[in-house]
């Protein structure tokens, strides 16, 4: 693959794919900026090369066109601040307008085209459909990682249409440093998977049986495991399809030596909002009519211990309802838990989704290794899958 640092972008026009899906506020106002800062690197590389940059990316879910809400328009003033320039917005990503537009566009200029999935041919990954985005330039960069594992057409399909494709930053680093835990990491390693469902997450856990020391397995996906083991989780979130597939999981870890960590007690409450009665209760004694929506603090500390022992360690998913301030403690020591093995010299990554959230969230970002921007994409990697926007760049 061709690098972002290994090509002169001088006098060229890269067509970028990044990816903006940011959150934002009732006032559309972005609430974290980490993948807009993210491609920072990228962009500003093309630009100092003496090259222009059309952006284009994806916001929310559209329902069948274009709206409001989901305009990536709302993040052109901030753009503009962050990036030094007067960033250009083509109303329609595939309109006239926005092919003069590009046209037009000058050395260390940015034209932002609206959102794509504006466009129900994008996500169907329509050869014509990204032809008409190839038109905007001459060397095609793909930054977005979080999009890798989709064949849409921005992220995958108009590389054929490019004898220039460039691998952007964000991309080179998210698979960098997912290779640094598939690889040969340092030991002990320990995978911390939280969230709420095991189906999620099934194939990477499977995967990481080979690769790790010890998996911790926490957030609502324990409980599943749990009542597989006869414990009892009264109203507590459970697969209950999945309890064959949670013994399987205890079974083979312990065929391969490997120690696998469950909550020893939860705090749980009896209703699912934040000022609900709570109390902490041992494993496998939720009575009915409760839920689990944390880790206890008999878990935090044994969890704790061994994460701060650990010299390589992946995060992906939280360990309670973590948007409830009463019910964010285990995912909060768990963030702490992370930045002290870290400052200790370990290597540690942060799957994207909810781990990213909190790790930000709780001002950490700088004190972990890496925080990927990816959660689906990263799991896939993790899991062994080709992502269709890596392959694009390869072929």
């Amino acid at each position: 693959m061709k690098t972002i640092s290994s090509f002169n972008f001088a006098g060229k026009k890269a067509v970028i794919r990044v990816d903006f899906n940011v959150p934002l506020n009732d006032k559309f106002e972005i609430t974290d900026e980490t993948r807009i800062k993210a491609t920072i690197p990228t962009i500003t590389k093309i630009l100092k090369d003496g090259g222009s940059a059309v952006l284009m990316s994806h916001l929310g879910r559209p329902k069948g066109g274009p709206e409001d809400k989901f305009s990536l328009k709302h993040l052109v003033k901030r753009l503009s601040e962050v990036f030094g320039v007067q960033v250009k917005f083509a109303p329609d990503c595939i309109g006239d307008e926005a092919v003069s537009m590009a046209a037009a566009l000058k050395p260390g200029e940015i034209l932002l085209l609206e959102n794509l999935r504006f466009y129900k041919e994008e996500e169907k990954g329509d050869v014509d459909f990204a032809k008409k985005l190839a038109r905007y330039g001459d060397v095609w960069v793909n930054d977005a990682f979080g999009t890798a594992h989709r064949a849409h057409a921005s992220t995958a399909v108009m590389g054929q249409f490019f004898k220039d494709k460039v691998c952007g930053k964000v991309m080179q680093d998210e698979l960098d440093n997912a290779e640094k835990v598939l690889g040969n990491p340092d030991r002990p390693f320990t995978a911390i998977m939280g969230g709420a469902k095991i189906s999620d997450k099934i194939q990477v856990m499977e995967r990481l049986l080979d690769k790790v020391d010890n998996l911790i397995i926490g957030g609502g996906m324990s409980y599943t495991f749990v009542k597989a083991n006869g414990g009892n989780i009264g109203k507590s979130i459970c697969e209950k399809d999945k309890l064959d597939l949670a013994l399987d999981i205890i079974k083979k870890a312990e065929q391969k030596g490997i120690k696998l960590y469950f909550p020893a007690d939860s705090m749980i409450a009896d209703d699912f909002k934040n000022d609900a009665n709570k109390k902490v209760v041992a494993k496998g004694e939720i009575p009915e009519g409760w839920e689990g929506l944390d880790i206890g603090p008999k878990a935090i500390e044994e969890f704790s211990k061994v994460i701060e022992n650990s010299k390589t360690v992946m995060w992906n998913g939280p360990m309670g309802v973590f948007e409830m301030p009463n019910f964010a403690v285990g995912t909060e020591a768990i963030a702490k838990a992370v930045v002290k093995a870290t400052e200790k010299g370990a290597y540690s990554l942060i799957g994207g989704g909810d781990s990213a959230s909190a790790i930000n969230n709780l001002g950490f970002g700088e004190k972990v290794s890496y925080v990927s921007t990816g959660g689906g994409a990263l799991l896939e990697y993790l899991e062994g899958k080709e992502l269709p926007g890596v392959t694009a760049l390869k072929s």
